[in-house]
């Protein structure tokens, strides 16, 4: 299939999704998400292959045990879309994110926003890339969920600005008249320590209180090669204000 079929089939497939998310499934409250993607994505990926409503199902074993994520255009439209767990997940304070075996969910994200281009309609740089998970006080749904969009201008700036001085350990990062915690992480890919494990492991007090934190990860080129800068903050506002789904970073950088 041709570059330009496949993005007039992405755009359906969103197109779809955002539809079928927004005007035909019921409301299941905070359980909306767990439902469309165990409820529908999944039987109908085991039985034809068919992810819809979701774009896309992801499995690791078989049958209906077998663990995974899909992806699934947000509500809302626009370059924005959710990965969510196969499994139920309450969110970022499980420690089944961080046990043994556990999938790298910000890898397969990560991996996954090439999506975003069958929005903007060009290449996505990675240092426009934000991948974000909220805190309980922030989120509306309790079942994991990545967001995958672009970066707001004023978090890409902040980021360019001092990524060579953020280091591979959490440092103060004060953005935005709030207080997060910065940290680089090194490498194409985050196939290493999951941000899940850098924050629990890594920033002192976090394990214990991972429900408070909005955790950020940003991909970035730094001097010595790609990487990621991943963002942590208690009571700092959810991802809706870090990420941008108008993509205005990339399309204000494509026309100049």
């Amino acid at each position: 299939m041709g570059l330009g079929n496949l993005r007039v089939a992405l755009l359906l497939c969103v197109g779809s999704a955002s539809l079928f998310a927004a005007a035909d499934e019921p409301d299941h409250g905070r359980d909306q998400l767990r439902f469309i993607v165990q409820q529908e994505c999944l039987p109908d990926w085991l039985k034809a292959h068919n992810p819809d409503p979701c774009i896309s199902v992801t499995l690791t074993g078989h049958g209906l045990k077998a663990q995974g994520y899909a992806l699934l255009a947000d509500r809302r439209g626009g370059a924005h879309f959710l990965l969510i767990p196969t499994q139920s997940i309450i969110g970022i304070e499980s420690p089944d994110l961080r046990a043994a075996g556990a999938i790298n969910y910000f890898d397969a994200a990560w991996k996954a926003r090439q999506v975003l281009e069958s929005v903007v309609g060009r290449t996505v740089p990675r240092s426009a890339v934000g991948l974000g998970v909220n805190s309980i006080r922030a989120r509306s749904q309790d079942q994991l969920h990545i967001h995958i969009s672009c970066l707001s201008q004023s978090v890409y700036e902040a980021l360019r600005s001092a990524a060579d001085r953020i280091g591979g350990t959490w440092t103060p990062f004060p953005m935005g008249g709030f207080r997060y915690q910065a940290i680089r992480i090194i490498g194409p890919q985050l196939g290493g320590p999951t941000p899940f494990e850098l924050l629990a492991d890594r920033l002192p007090g976090a394990k214990d209180d991972m429900g408070e934190f909005t955790l950020l990860v940003a991909g970035a080129s730094f001097k010595d090669g790609p990487g990621f800068v991943a963002l942590a903050g208690a009571s700092v506002p959810g991802t809706r204000l870090l990420l941008d789904p108008s993509c205005a970073l990339v399309n204000e950088t494509a026309d100049r």
